[in-house]
């Protein structure tokens, strides 16, 4: 699906006044209760709906489903970045009301860097055919690696790019408000919310390959592959504050998760084969499937612990 320059150009404005509007409600720091972020989830999972049904009309309904399975994939996908978030905040011991902040820059960070990876990654896969199997086998081997070693968590203070910059500048331990920079006895230096920062943006890289490589198995097209990314962590901060008290519920989404990874990576592979392209129609249906049998397999697992550990009452 080729695009002009103007289509990217629009849909650029239309982001960067969508986030201009997020900042500008949130520009006191407050702490993001449940009922406000269920509301700006439902607004951002709104217009990640309604840019789907402006592509059918406007390209047709095989255009919108490729975009459809992608967002599908990303959005799942993007609760493990919520799981690894919480981590951070919690090992950092970030104030509530600092938070977003934080996810908002580092949602700035995400679409850029995952703009890059996308046009490099869709070049390789047209220009190089064998590619295709390399980025098909990362799949599956980080699909294993999510299904059976997902409790193995390197603590953030250990992150190489964190520890780097810590050595490399001034950095205070502290927190300084909602500064990310601050003047101490007449120096510049990075504050602890910073360094936490730092460890967002670098922990989303991580997943920003997996993702990206799982949506490039659906389709080639740097357009599709971006508006699903972007309009699924626009959404982001929303689903974190939506989910953060509930993850401990989602107890068995990475098998789902891996299960995901693990199509993307067969379905990359054997579209350089005869066998082709899987049909889009199929592709929805293992996403939605497998998604929606991981969320009710966690939530009846961690329901039925929870009546185990009533105590039972006499008669």
């Amino acid at each position: 699906m080729s695009v002009s320059w103007w289509v990217w150009a629009l849909l650029m404005l239309a982001i960067a006044a969508m986030l201009a509007v997020d900042l500008f409600l949130h520009r006191d720091n407050h702490v993001i209760g449940f009922r406000e972020a269920a509301i700006w989830s439902g607004i951002w999972i709104a217009a990640g709906l309604l840019f789907g049904v402006t592509l059918w009309a406007w390209q047709g309904g095989d255009v919108a489903g490729t975009y459809f399975a992608g967002y599908l994939i990303e959005k799942a996908l993007s609760i493990d970045n919520v799981f690894v978030f919480a981590m951070i905040f919690a090992y950092f011991g970030v104030p509530a009301a600092y938070q977003h902040k934080v996810l908002f820059w580092g949602v700035i960070g995400a679409l850029v860097f995952r703009l890059a990876f996308i046009f490099v990654g869709a070049e390789l896969l047209e220009t190089f055919f064998w590619t295709a199997y390399l980025f098909g086998a990362f799949l599956i081997v980080t699909a294993y690696k999510m299904a059976f070693r997902h409790d193995e968590q390197t603590p953030p203070d250990r992150n190489p790019v964190v520890r780097l910059v810590r050595r490399l500048v001034p950095t205070e331990p502290v927190y300084h408000g909602d500064r990310f920079l601050t003047q101490v006895d007449g120096r510049r230096v990075a504050t602890l919310l910073f360094v936490v920062l730092i460890a967002v943006e670098t922990t989303d890289l991580i997943f920003a390959i997996d993702s990206v490589a799982a949506i490039l198995a659906i389709t080639t097209s740097t357009f599709i592959v971006w508006t699903a990314n972007a309009f699924a962590i626009l959404g982001l901060r929303s689903l974190y504050f939506c989910l953060a008290g509930l993850l401990r519920r989602f107890v068995h989404l990475h098998y789902g998760l891996a299960v995901l990874l693990a199509f993307a990576g067969i379905k990359l592979i054997l579209s350089e084969t005869p066998v082709g392209k899987l049909p889009i129609p199929v592709t929805l249906g293992v996403i939605v499937a497998t998604i929606a049998v991981s969320i009710a397999w966690s939530l009846r697992s961690t329901s039925a612990r929870a009546e185990t550990r009533q105590p039972s009452q006499l008669p």
